[in-house]
């Protein structure tokens, strides 16, 4: 009798959302959803199928009656939740420091839920960036609106460089990374944000930092689910870089906590 093998990883991708300008027309008249190649390409390189999991709401035809974000996080093993805009300030009860940084308050509604439905649901959750942020305004914490305004002494977090700018991050030997990485104590990493965690949301703990200014760089909660934060941007780590973090051990522990839930 044939053995039937495993099926892979169903991985649930968080989408970008493109707001349709005023007097825009064409596909730009439209409400966009999508996701940055990279970072689907990066869990895909463990032989994972990924999906990108829409909004429920809005302008389109579908009602949230249909489709619910809880029906993806019980068909889905795992989320990403990757980068893009600000989060809004008003989020975590401040306003805007600046116009710019409004951030999009339609996309952390939806990412809310989606976090919320997946840790519900005992799935895997790993957070990109914004990810990162998305996860500690959604468990209580706070943001630093803009590094260089409210961090004193702050390094560079993001340059017009965009991916090809780095930086060093360090952790503790109580850090699980000193397990994923045995023998180190930090690494280069990409970095393309303004905004940082300030205050710790509820069960989260710190799990690397910023070498030169102790920005908060990672997060993990300390309880189940597996909720993992990074700052940084994996997916821009070329695999075998002598310059940058080798992530695949954060990619295999992730991948191996989405799978745990089924196995």
């Amino acid at each position: 009798m044939a053995i039937m093998s495993k099926r892979p990883l169903r991985i649930g991708l968080s989408a970008r959302i493109y707001h349709p300008q005023a007097g825009a027309r064409g596909i730009q008249s439209k409400s966009l959803q999508y996701l940055e190649q990279s970072v689907a390409h990066w869990v895909m390189s463990r032989d994972v199928m990924v999906f990108m999991i829409p909004s429920v709401s809005g302008d389109g035809q579908v009602h949230r009656s249909s489709i619910r974000l809880s029906d993806y996080a019980e068909y889905l093993d795992g989320l990403v939740l990757q980068g893009g805009a600000d989060i809004s300030p008003q989020c975590y009860g401040e306003e805007p420091l600046h116009p710019d940084w409004a951030g999009d308050r339609v996309r952390d509604a939806y990412e809310m839920e989606l976090l919320h439905e997946f840790m519900e649901s005992g799935k895997a959750v790993l957070g990109i960036c914004r990810g990162a942020q998305l996860i500690n305004v959604a468990l209580g914490g706070t943001l630093h609106q803009d590094i260089v305004l409210q961090v004193e002494n702050a390094a560079s977090h993001v340059h017009e460089d965009f991916d090809r700018h780095a930086h060093g991050v360090t952790w503790s030997g109580s850090s699980a990374f000193a397990k994923l990485y045995p023998g180190m104590t930090g690494g280069r990493v990409t970095s393309i944000h303004h905004q940082a965690i300030k205050t710790l949301g509820r069960g989260l703990r710190v799990e690397a930092t910023s070498v030169n200014d102790e920005v908060i760089e990672a997060v993990r909660l300390e309880t189940k689910p597996y909720v993992l934060g990074l700052q940084w941007h994996p997916e821009f780590h070329p695999p075998g870089s002598s310059e940058l973090l080798d992530c695949t051990p954060i990619l295999d522990e992730f991948l191996a906590a989405a799978r745990g839930r089924r196995w």
